[in-house]
């Protein structure tokens, strides 16, 4: 057989006490007599021979010198046969979890490459657990209580599905840790986040290395990844580290508007927030912030994109004229699609009128 690194492990492997019952039988003698030559116990002999009992280094010396055999043979020997009854006992057990691994979105995690989709069972759980970067199904699920902070699974307010989520929340952590980024920089991360506010005004594709690029530069690494099947996810941002955080966006509803706003919501739970916390922002549901944390988030966000003071004169004179909307994102160097959408929060239009100006977005383009 062979594992996913290509490395080839045989069906079968034969304990050190084989190779010890033929030099026996070539020299005609009994475990007991090879035992008073070696100094050890017959019983030991006996026990190593049958494969209950390990070949210690020592005794590997004192076989070395009774036998001929390189005592470096013997422990290769030993530490083969070991490995391989451990890898049989592992097989049993990860077949036992394949139920557990079916949870998880594998077609899609295989399509996009994050992991193989195969037939043997006991191959399928173990690239689940590679995937989470974990040896045992307990460290995955302890794994995913870190990832969705726990509470997910034990209050009723939460209904995205959890595996899913999970594997969404690891596809960014595994990501991020592949880019480069500078130490963690309030100032700077501040900076980035003005220089990216006027790019709403360009597109989405356009913008992308940009906001990575500056985030990056302040300590933040940005990953857009679409959503898994149920995991209803629209952002997430969290510490990898105390000198790196993550961002890590779906771009669920594939518009402009909601983007930026998520992102910008995002990085307010980094800049307010604690750095313990995990927070997973779900469309039309509560997330894992609380109510004061996601009130917080969205104000900020809000008045980043669009000062209140000035979204409050706009709504005094606005008649609802698109001309209106399109010269007030000019002046304050904004998409016009995040003023249609704060308008439509605020109740001043309706959630169908100007949608023409929000920006629309594909994967097949943006990614």
């Amino acid at each position: 057989m062979t594992d996913r690194s290509h490395n080839y492990h045989p069906d079968h492997c034969a304990p050190p006490g084989d190779l010890i019952q033929m030099y026996l039988d070539d020299l005609d003698i009994s475990a007991r007599e090879l035992a008073r030559r070696c100094g050890r116990s017959g019983k030991l002999l006996s026990e190593i021979i049958a494969g209950k009992a390990p070949i210690e280094p020592e005794t590997a010396l004192q076989l070395e010198k009774v036998l001929d055999v390189s005592a470096s043979i013997w422990i290769n020997m030993e530490a083969n046969y070991r490995l391989h009854s451990a890898r049989l006992s592992e097989e049993e057990s990860l077949v036992d979890s394949y139920e557990w691994a079916k949870l998880f979105p594998i077609k899609e995690l295989a399509e996009r490459g994050y992991l193989r989709k195969v037939a043997d069972r006991a191959a399928q759980v173990k690239e689940v657990l590679v995937f989470f970067g974990v040896g045992t199904v307990k460290a995955c699920e302890e794994k995913i209580d870190e990832l969705l902070q726990v509470d997910f699974r034990t209050t009723q307010k939460f209904t995205a599905n959890r595996p899913a989520l999970a594997a969404w929340l690891r596809i960014g952590e595994r990501s991020a840790q592949a880019i480069e980024s500078r130490e963690y920089d309030r100032d700077a991360f501040l900076s980035a986040l003005g220089q990216l506010r006027p790019l709403s005004r360009t597109s989405l594709t356009e913008a992308l290395p940009k906001i990575r690029d500056l985030c990056a530069h302040a300590g933040v690494a940005f990953v857009l990844e679409k959503p898994l099947p149920k995991t209803r996810a629209s952002g997430a941002s969290r510490w990898l580290s105390p000198r790196k955080a993550l961002i890590q966006q779906s771009a669920r509803y594939l518009t402009g508007d909601h983007f930026w706003f998520t992102f910008f919501h995002e990085c307010a739970h980094l800049l307010l927030h604690s750095r313990k916390e995990i927070f997973i922002d779900i469309d039309r549901g509560p997330g894992s912030a609380t109510p004061v944390q996601e009130e917080e988030a969205n104000l900020w966000a809000s008045d980043f994109l669009i000062p209140a003071s000035e979204m409050r004169e706009f709504q005094k004179t606005f008649s609802g004229d698109e001309k209106e909307i399109t010269a007030f994102a000019s002046r304050i160097k904004i998409a016009p699609g995040i003023v249609v959408g704060q308008l439509q929060h605020n109740g001043v239009l309706s959630h169908n009128k100007f949608n023409s100006l929000k920006e629309r977005l594909t994967w097949e383009s943006e990614t």
